[in-house]
């Protein structure tokens, strides 16, 4: 049909106007985006700096200077940066060289994971996983900020300055508790409660199949074991047999 429009006619069409007939009509480009540079806690760790494992080794000094490189933060993948990054979080608010479990330690190591979730968010916020377990840390942080809040203050506020949070309060108020809100509460507790039901009737079915499973193994094993017997017992026998017969009278 002549008043018929493909694909090939239009680009025979777009490839005879000029660019600048292009742009005056309108057409599309492509559009280049660029990605964001997203700041990071772990750039102000020199990649020159041994990973966590050989840091404290007297033998680094002597290596080679390839060795060294392999071994450092250059050549290290983000778990083992994020190692050096909580350690030196935790130098800045424990209480001794031997302290790692006090609330302070507590509070720098969910700073830093914390802060390493928010820097994933930036570049996949649909990330719904990840971004459940930030929130479950924010909330583990925010009470053990709270409980250093009422007991040690001054120690609540040196974490504070130290590792650069900014503590909030909890609101004043709570939420008014409706029907609606009860009811849909129960229905999740009982859904949790099926599902653990369900969780644990697997667990001990996969226990009893290896129960299962190493029993016939051990069993396996002692008939190998009496077979084995019998037949070093029958060789035994063989050779004693002939000798006997052998033997004058």
């Amino acid at each position: 049909m002549p008043g018929a429009w493909n694909s090939s006619g239009k680009s025979l069409f777009l490839k005879a106007c000029s660019p600048a007939l292009q742009a005056a009509r309108g057409y599309a480009r492509p559009v280049t985006r660029r990605r964001k540079d997203i700041p990071s806690q772990l750039d102000d760790l020199p990649p020159t700096m041994l990973k966590k494992d050989y840091a404290n080794l007297p033998v680094m000094n002597s290596v080679d200077d390839v060795v060294r490189r392999l071994l450092s933060l250059e050549m290290a993948s983000q778990k083992e940066k994020m190692k050096i990054k909580t350690q030196q979080l935790v130098e800045k608010v424990r209480r001794s060289p031997s302290d790692n479990g006090s609330f302070e330690v507590q509070v720098a190591v969910l700073t830093a994971r914390i802060r390493m979730f928010q820097e994933h968010l930036q570049r996949h916020p649909k990330d719904k996983n990840n971004k459940r377990r930030m929130l479950m840390d924010v909330d583990k942080r925010k009470k053990l900020l709270g409980y250093l809040r009422r007991v040690r203050y001054d120690t609540f506020e040196n974490t504070c300055k130290q590792l650069d949070i900014q503590y909030s309060l909890p609101p004043p108020y709570t939420r008014r508790v409706t029907k609606r809100w009860l009811v849909k509460k129960a229905f999740c507790i009982k859904v949790y409660q099926e599902a653990q039901k369900l969780k644990a009737a697997e667990r001990l079915k996969q226990r009893e199949r290896q129960a299962r499973a190493r029993a016939a193994r051990g069993q396996q094993g002692q008939e190998k074991l009496a077979q084995e017997k019998q037949t070093q017992e029958g060789q035994k026998l063989a050779q004693e047999k002939p000798a006997q017969e052998g033997t004058p009278v």
